[in-house]
């Protein structure tokens, strides 16, 4: 047993491990840039189909729902089948169903080959993040998850962008088709570049049971719950009442698995891992991290398309050089992660610039030029680098090595669930703020009040001025006007949208410093304790 565990301690991949993690990247990347990508596409989907808008958003929906069911179960696969084998099965069955949804000829047989599409990246992401966490050694790790955080952060910006690129140059086939020579390019490299260490084959020959029960549960209570957050803006929530059923089967159903999985002696998902301090408040953070990171991005989008009339191309271009920017911080991040530097201070600096980079975001108005929104998008994402790099190095401080597949699952999940739960809430927010602020310019906009007269005056004039008789010119001042009021009541139903999510980053400023610091050059190897 002694010899057994200096050889594990001792154990290096076979190859660089800067091609290992450029190799699991790849198909990382290709995922993530799939499940935004498609979001710009769908009028052209349901036109070519023959189907409705509404009927066309399953094709997000249908994905996310089995992305999400295979994230958290993606630790115990990983064990159960082998980390290396499983990856490559991901990739191979995300690349093959990408071919059958370019060549889907019908919505339900796109729908279909959607959801077999996600079951496939939902393991690739958390299967990446563990390969690296192996392969790398704690004091390299930081570069390592700068580079992993690249793809994760920096895909779902230009997606939408690449997106409507392709599928107003080409169609909206070619979105699904440019994913085949990266997945074949990402298996070849895989089988040559990627291993399995020692421990894990142990874990694997060792013989697991199958918690029968607890897979079921997570099915039912992760698709169930998915679904609401997905189509419950669609639907007006809880007036629905396929909103109100799924959520009160996915609710307790959630909360049933959890328990169980507590207490199973082999359970799927090892929540028990969440005593760990470090891991506990890791994944919370993750998860916050979700719901900023994701729902910043559908906000200012929704923004720019709904006040500013935007195309979704341009709403993309708005955002895309954030991604830019991210993808230059990563590595800075990465490199100060790897010096002496407290993670716990970078954690708790990167939530104050947060939380005052969101701010800035308030001073969003209707007439806000392009150059503006694309310099505060820049400001608001480079502090994300510094939060979600020490995050992914301290989510393993205090852990088993032999868990690590585990942590990688959960905490990506943590990370979607607050993506998803966030773009739910906050659109839910800002719709709801944007209603409010409309009554109450409504309630001053009546003839008797003598400065809306005068406002509808002086446009009513301008349109006479241009050679409108009198009555159209007032009709055309009137809907001017009302476009006035829905824009400034919208610019105001966001700006308190960030001005919430910039408070709640601010509280989270001292709660790094509950998590453990982890000593110089500490091997998890050697213990699991907390």
């Amino acid at each position: 047993m002694p010899s057994r565990a200096i050889s594990h301690s001792n154990w290096k991949p076979s190859h660089n491990p800067w091609l290992v993690a450029l190799t699991v990247t790849l198909a990382t990347f290709m995922e993530v840039l799939d499940s935004s990508i498609a979001n710009v596409s769908l009028p052209h989907i349901a036109g070519s189909l023959g189907a409705t808008y509404e009927e066309s958003t399953w094709v997000l929906t249908s994905y996310l729902v089995s992305s999400a069911i295979v994230l958290p179960v993606s630790g115990w696969l990983s064990t159960v089948i082998g980390r290396k084998r499983f990856y490559m099965m991901c990739v191979a069955l995300f690349t093959g169903c990408s071919l059958l949804c370019g060549l889907s000829t019908s919505l339900p047989m796109l729908i279909i080959a959607r959801i077999l599409q996600g079951a496939g990246g939902g393991g690739l992401q958390p299967s990446e993040q563990a390969i690296l966490a192996d392969t790398f050694p704690p004091e390299r790790r930081g570069m390592a998850f700068s580079f992993y955080g690249m793809a994760v952060v920096v895909a779902p910006a230009i997606g939408p962008t690449l997106g409507g690129w392709i599928t107003d140059n080409f169609s909206w086939h070619w979105i699904f088709f440019i994913n085949l020579p990266v997945g074949l390019i990402s298996l070849l490299l895989t089988q040559r570049m990627v291993e399995d260490p020692p421990w894990l084959e142990e874990e694997k020959s060792s013989g697991i049971r199958i918690d029968y029960i607890g897979l079921a549960l997570i099915v039912i209570g992760v698709a169930c719950f998915q679904v609401v957050l997905d189509k419950g803006q669609e639907d007006d929530w809880f007036s629905s009442a396929r909103i109100t059923t799924m959520f009160c089967i996915g609710v307790p159903t959630l909360i049933a698995f959890f328990l169980w999985e507590w207490f199973s002696e082999n359970p799927i998902v090892d929540v028990r891992l969440l005593k760990n301090r470090n891991f506990g408040t890791a994944v919370f953070f993750s998860f916050v991290l979700g719901v900023v990171l994701f729902g910043s991005t559908v906000l200012i989008p929704q923004f720019l398309q709904t006040s500013l009339n935007y195309t979704a191309e341009r709403a993309g271009m708005a955002l895309s050089p954030g991604g830019l920017a991210l993808m230059f911080m990563m590595p800075i991040a990465g490199f100060v992660v790897s010096t002496r530097v407290d993670p716990r201070l970078l954690v708790s600096l990167g939530f104050l610039s947060l939380g005052a980079t969101l701010h800035l975001m308030t001073v969003i108005y209707p007439g806000i030029d392009f150059k503006t929104i694309v310099i505060l998008r820049v400001i608001q994402v480079m502090p994300m680098a510094f939060i979600f790099v020490p995050i992914s190095t301290l989510n393993y401080i205090g852990v088993p090595r032999e868990k690590n597949n585990q942590v990688s699952g959960m905490s990506n999940f943590a990370r979607n669930i607050g993506g998803s739960i966030g773009t739910s809430l906050l659109s839910v927010f800002t719709t709801r703020q944007s209603q409010t602020h409309l009554q109450t310019f409504a309630s001053h906009t009546s003839n008797g009040d003598p400065n809306f007269q005068n406002y509808l005056n002086g446009l009513q004039n301008a349109y006479q001025a241009s050679g409108f008789d009198i009555t159209t010119a007032a009709q055309k001042a009137l809907h001017a006007a009302f476009g006035t009021l829905q824009a400034q009541a919208s610019a105001l139903g966001f700006k308190n949208s960030f001005w919430v999510m910039s408070t709640i980053v601010l509280f989270l400023v001292p709660l790094p410093f509950v998590m453990r610091r982890p000593r110089p050059g500490e091997v998890r190897s050697r213990g699991g304790g907390h």
